[in-house]
């Protein structure tokens, strides 16, 4: 699970248990990265609640799987296959399309992004992702304008730089850490984006 020692849902209590029944799956499932935190409970809910606005609130104009796809892109260029396995089985569900979620993976395995189903402005975004990942420090106003010129407004730019942030701060809490998927439930999230306070996984 983790290379650190973590607390079992069974073994909580206050602010920690508050928190594991927040975020929670079925059967009182806690992801193991959520579970990494367990033994500082501040830093769980700060991870929470960063993860839900980022990715799962009801401002994002941009559609919910490309952000999904955005998390796995950044995890692949990051070596990190615990959050590649979570959020690709989370893209599959939200799209609903076998044959599109398999070209999305093979162009994200193969770095091909000019050859994925994405039209401009995602490649666009995917780009722009793969850049603030690797070489963070040569990203320039005239990236900024690139996305502009795919037909991105600024908000969107900002969601798809939270986003690609937000996946390097997860996947260094997992590789750090030595978290692995066993026990977890793929795929799950807190969807509903309607209501910010709502971190159930579902």
């Amino acid at each position: 699970m983790a290379w650190i020692k973590t607390v079992p849902y069974d073994q909580s209590s206050g602010k920690l248990r508050k928190l594991y029944d927040r975020v929670k799956g079925p059967d009182n499932n806690v992801d193991n990265i959520m579970m990494s935190h367990s033994l500082r409970p501040h830093s769980m809910e700060g991870h929470m609640a960063i993860y839900k606005y980022v990715l799962h609130h009801t401002n994002n104009t941009l559609p919910k799987w490309f952000l999904e796809t955005i998390g796995v892109w950044v995890s692949l260029l990051n070596n990190c296959s615990y959050c590649v396995d979570h959020h690709f089985s989370g893209l599959q569900r939200l799209l609903d399309d076998a044959a599109r979620s398999r070209e999305i993976r093979a162009a994200l395995d193969g770095g091909n992004i000019d050859q994925g189903p994405f039209d401009p402005a995602q490649k666009a975004a995917l780009t722009y992702a793969k850049k603030l990942t690797q070489t963070a420090d040569q990203v320039t106003e005239g990236d900024i304008n690139t996305l502009r010129a795919a037909g991105l407004d600024d908000g969107e730019i900002l969601e798809i730089n939270q986003v690609t942030a937000y996946f390097s701060y997860a996947n260094r809490t997992v590789l750090g850490l030595g978290c692995s998927t066993d026990g977890d439930i793929l795929g799950l999230s807190p969807n509903n984006s309607n209501d910010e306070n709502d971190w159930s996984h579902k």
